[in-house]
């Protein structure tokens, strides 16, 4: 399969899955099942961006200090690129940007909302999101197909949970249960967009795939441990930490386990 077929299947076949697994997660307010999914998708982050995203970096640039470099800058940069977010998003003490889960449920969704306001915020950033993260999967596809793959598995993953919680907040704000699925739809459609421009503005600009890499790295270890570890320190009890570490390491593990199965 070619480079542009692997991108095309991955955006498309990415986006729908973790749209529809996240609205059936939802409708049946199994939201519990949305956290164990945040655990995974921890260690499938950190697996892509530790044992894949910057080994391959690093390999292409030749230049480690350099490369370290562009992985620094990229976590400065989704720090403040946040920021700007929240501050768009947040007008009130208690944000859904903070914690789209936190408190919502679909019983309550369908009673109390805010005529829109904070979904169509929501789904903005998203969308948004969603077009860098196209970004990301072309720039690893056409550095190495295994790449591809494996950071593809790793933005599936944190896409579930986060789709999930945005698709609460479109219920919150008094959306239906059917044009919450369809903004989420639309919205994952940039992750395409997002990779058909990377891969024709690329192809003749090979020298950008290290810094590409290295900021796709960043990215995954700012989501990781900025956004999804600290929502797991609310549940302190030594049950629910084994239970993480154990969704953390099947996380890295099933990356290390697709790196292994498409390697050379």
């Amino acid at each position: 399969m070619s480079t542009l077929a692997w991108i095309i299947t991955t955006s498309l076949l990415g986006g729908l899955l973790s749209v529809l697994f996240a609205a059936a997660l939802t409708l049946n307010t199994r939201v519990s099942w949305v956290q164990m999914l945040i655990s995974y998708a921890i260690g499938a982050l950190l697996g892509a961006a530790f044992l894949n995203a910057l080994p391959e970096a690093l390999e292409l640039s030749g230049n480690p200090a350099q490369m370290t470099a562009t992985v620094l800058f990229g976590i400065l940069l989704f720090f403040i690129l946040e920021k700007l977010v929240l501050w768009r998003h947040c007008h009130i003490e208690e944000c859904e940007a903070h914690d789209p889960l936190h408190g919502v449920t679909t019983a309550t969704a369908e009673h109390s909302h805010d005529h829109g306001r904070s979904g169509m915020l929501i789904m903005l950033g998203d969308t948004f999101h969603n077009f860098v993260d196209g970004i990301l999967i072309a720039a690893a596809f056409m550095a190495d197909v295994q790449l591809g793959i494996v950071t593809a598995i790793a933005i599936i993953a944190h896409e579930i949970p986060q789709e999930a919680g945005d698709f609460l907040i479109l219920l919150n704000s008094g959306y239906t249960r059917r044009q919450a699925l369809l903004f989420n739809l639309l919205s994952s459609a940039a992750t395409l967009i997002g990779g058909m421009l990377t891969y024709f503005m690329l192809q003749d600009m090979n020298h950008l795939l290290p810094s590409l890499l290295g900021l796709a790295a960043a990215s995954m270890i700012y989501v990781a441990m900025s956004d999804l570890i600290p929502g797991l320190h609310r549940r302190p009890e030594i049950k629910a930490t084994v239970q993480q570490v154990v969704l953390i390491m099947l996380g890295i593990s099933s990356i290390w386990l697709a790196g292994s199965l498409f390697g050379h």
